[in-house]
C-alpha cells in the first residue's frame, strides 16, 4: 500500500484533527508535514470551512494538492488558483432553511456562496465568525445569490440536539443533513460529503494509483475516512467515526495527531 511514498495522499480535517483545540497548529504537526512533503508525499486538507476561513492557516504551511472545501461541495486548486469541483444545493434548500428558521427564529445561520452570507445571529454564529476570522455579509436569505455550497446552522448543543429531532420528524428530501460539530448542524446537496468529492479527486486529478489516507474526527468526515485507502481518526474522534476507522490513535488532536500519522506512513513505506 505505500511502497511509492511519492504517491500517497494524506488529506486531513481541520477542527478537531489537525488544528488543536486552539486553532494554532502545533510545531510538531507542521514539521511532520514538511517532512513529508520533502519526501514526495502529498498533503492537503478536507474541510467544512470556506476558502476565506482556511487560507489564515497557509501562513504556517503549504497543502501541495488540491483542498476539499465545504464539507465536500468544491475541490479547489491552489495552484491554479480556481475551483475545480463544484456541488451546488438544489432550490428546496431555501425552502427548508426557511422552514427551520421560523420553528428556531433563534438558531445562528450563514449560507456559504462565494461569501459567508449570515442570515441570523446567535452567540454561537459570532463565536464561528471569531473562529473562522471571515468577513461576513450580513443580509437576508433573499439577497444570497444561487448558488449555495451548503447552510449551517449555529446553536448550543441542546438547541441542535431539537433541529436535528426537528429535521427527522419533517422528513425533508432532495437535500442531506450532517452534524458537523456539537454546535453546527448543515445543510448539503443530496449524496454530498467530503468522501464523494474525494472520489471525485481520484478521476479529476489521475490519482487512482495513488494510497490516500484520510483523518477526521466527526460525522461529517465518515464518508471521507470509508473511501480513504486508511481511513484515520485521532483519540477525541465520536464513537460514530471510530467505528469505520482503520486505524484508531491513542493521541488527540491535541497530541500531533497528525505527525503521528505521518510517522506510522513512514514506518510503512517499503
Amino acid at each position: 500500500m505505500f511502497e511509492d511514498i511519492s504517491k500517497v495522499l494524506l488529506v486531513t480535517d481541520m477542527d478537531g484533527t489537525f488544528l488543536p483545540t486552539n486553532k494554532i497548529p502545533s510545531k510538531g504537526n507542521l514539521e511532520a508535514i514538511k517532512r513529508f512533503q520533502e519526501a514526495g508525499g502529498k498533503f492537503t486538507i478536507a474541510t467544512g470551512r470556506a476558502h476565506q476561513a482556511t487560507s489564515q492557516y497557509f501562513e504556517y504551511f503549504d497543502v501541495n494538492f488540491p483542498m476539499i472545501m465545504f464539507n465536500g461541495g468544491m475541490i479547489y486548486d491552489m495552484e491554479a488558483d480556481k475551483s475545480i469541483y463544484d456541488i451546488f444545493t438544489p432550490p428546496i434548500a431555501k425552502e427548508i432553511t426557511i422552514d427551520i428558521l421560523k420553528a428556531f427564529p433563534n438558531l445562528g445561520c450563514e449560507i456559504l456562496t462565494d461569501n459567508v452570507n449570515v442570515i441570523s445571529k446567535n452567540d454561537t454564529e459570532e463565536n464561528h465568525i471569531k473562529i473562522c476570522k471571515v468577513i461576513p455579509n450580513f443580509t437576508d436569505i433573499d439577497n444570497v445569490d444561487d448558488n449555495w455550497y451548503k447552510v449551517l446552522f449555529a446553536d448550543t448543543k441542546e438547541n441542535l440536539d431539537e433541529v436535528e429531532e426537528y429535521v427527522s420528524n419533517k422528513s425533508f428530501s432532495g437535500v442531506d443533513f450532517v452534524r458537523s460539530d456539537l454546535n453546527y448542524f448543515e445543510i448539503l446537496p443530496q449524496e454530498n460529503s467530503k468522501g464523494s468529492a474525494l472520489k471525485a479527486m481520484r478521476k479529476l486529478c489521475n490519482i487512482e494509483d495513488y494510497t490516500i489516507v484520510a483523518v477526521g474526527d466527526y460525522n461529517n468526515d465518515i464518508q471521507m475516512l470509508i473511501e480513504a485507502d486508511l481511513g484515520v481518526c485521532p483519540a477525541n474522534a465520536v464513537d460514530a467515526v471510530k467505528d469505520v476507522a482503520d486505524l484508531v490513535l491513542a493521541e488527540s488532536c491535541d497530541e500531533n495527531a497528525i505527525a503521528v500519522v505521518i510517522d506510522y506512513i513512514f514506518s510503512k513505506v517499503n
